[in-house]
């Protein structure tokens, strides 16, 4: 099959090429990129108008199966992929039973290569049952096509665990995906420790919850040659970490999620549990230095730490409700309003923070739009306005604080292996 996408403009980090030109694609793969295409194809997109850029990669997903399909399964978190302008997604393995063996893997891998032409990579965990104990079947795993491990929910407590995991993982040239979180500095708390917290009488979450473990990571990883990602990132101390750990030529990136960039804990609405997710949202100076990380390529992926609950769960108090918020159908769409628009990111650097550097962290053959690639792509139109509205979500959830929300830039078609697999009505 032939695909033929006329007059967008192709943004492509890869090359860096950034100019309105034509994009063949012939049996899954990129066959020409270059002005005015003659090629006869099978099917005709027009992309004036819009950005043609390398399919979205999310290194922090939450697939919830198996084990909590009644909040997401393979298949919903595919499609929301999808409308997200995602091809590539890593799920997260804090399912039920935990991904801490090949078995698990090959069910996730397998599932999805029957229903979706999204590509869905399954994190393995770093311990048996995600308890911090003993190191999980991470080389079975990493055999079984797991391209990275993580404990993402929790931090691994016991350093000596970590750091055995980490030289496992220099081994295997697959990347740690750190969650920072001291769990004995959390002590019960819920959202980030502030004047609101006081005000509404709810235990807080301090700044140094993340950065205590964040140095440690990084430590660790500087001693043990390990490729070190750190997980949503939400305070300044965390972009200050990174940027002094780059310095000293630590093999560490670091990601964003667009709800640590877009909103600060004063938009909170009392008592929404919508917007209690961890880490928590932070001040607008911690905001701020999200933002300027970015812009200074300092924090290197923008990723969205989709968690999905039901309204059930969902519907309780800050203190017992679930933390965690959506974010696939909404991450491209805050990205370029609240950072294009709002003059931190080009259109380039969104390219690279959404598909070519999360593919670069991987280290696998994506986010590029070079001939020969996989035509996974996404069609963006950057000036369409409109309201996000939750209803009409792919993702079996709704919780988003987001919901109502006016934003600019929309998803208009997502390609994964030659196919179309989202087209905007």
């Amino acid at each position: 099959m032939t695909l033929l996408i006329k007059n967008g403009r192709v943004i492509d980090p890869a090359t860096k090429q950034d100019g309105v030109a034509d994009v063949l694609v012939r049996d899954g793969k990129i066959a020409k990129v270059m002005p005015d295409i003659q090629d006869t194809a099978d099917q005709t997109v027009d992309a004036g108008g819009c950005f043609v850029m390398p399919g979205f990669i999310d290194l922090h997903v939450h697939l919830r199966d198996p084990g909590f399909e009644r909040k997401e399964t393979v298949g919903s978190g595919a499609a929301a992929a999808a409308h997200g302008g995602y091809t590539t997604i890593v799920a997260m393995p804090n399912t039920k039973p935990v991904v801490d063996n090949a078995d698990v893997v090959n069910y996730v891998h397998n599932k999805a290569k029957n229903i979706t032409k999204i590509n869905v990579l399954q994190a393995g965990a770093i311990t048996n049952k995600m308890q911090g104990l003993q190191l999980a079947e991470i080389e079975n795993m990493v055999r079984a096509g797991s391209p990275a491990i993580s404990e993402d929910g929790k931090s691994v407590m016991n350093a000596y665990v970590l750091q055995a995991a980490m030289k496992l993982a220099k081994q295997l040239d697959i990347p740690v995906l750190s969650h920072c979180e001291d769990q004995n500095l959390v002590n019960g708390g819920v959202v980030n420790a502030d004047e609101n917290a006081s005000r509404q009488g709810l235990p807080g979450i301090t700044n140094s919850v993340e950065n205590v473990i964040v140095i440690r990571d990084v430590q660790l990883a500087k001693e043990t040659g390990a490729k070190l990602h750190l997980c949503h990132c939400s305070t300044k101390e965390s972009v200050e970490i990174v940027k002094m750990a780059k310095a000293r030529g630590n093999r560490v990136s670091a990601e964003v999620c667009p709800h640590h960039f877009t909103l600060t804990s004063d938009d909170m609405a009392p008592g929404d549990t919508n917007y209690k997710m961890n880490p928590p949202l932070r001040t607008r100076e911690d905001v701020e230095a999200l933002r300027q990380g970015l812009k200074e390529d300092i924090m290197d992926v923008i990723a969205t730490d989709h968690a999905p609950h039901t309204k059930e769960e969902k519907n309780d108090s800050m203190l017992r409700a679930p933390f965690g918020i959506i974010g696939l159908e909404t991450a491209a769409a805050l990205t370029y309003t609240e950072l294009v628009l709002g003059g931190y990111l080009t259109p380039m650097q969104m390219a690279e923070k959404m598909s070519w550097n999360p593919a670069n962290v991987l280290g696998i053959d994506k986010g590029s739009m070079e001939e020969g690639k996989d035509a996974d792509l996404v069609i963006f139109d950057p000036e369409k306005t409109y309201t996000i509205d939750a209803a009409k979500f792919a993702s079996k959830s709704r919780n988003t604080p987001f919901q109502g929300r006016q934003v600019t830039g929309a998803v208009r078609m997502t390609i994964a292996g030659g196919e179309i697999v989202y087209q905007a009505r």
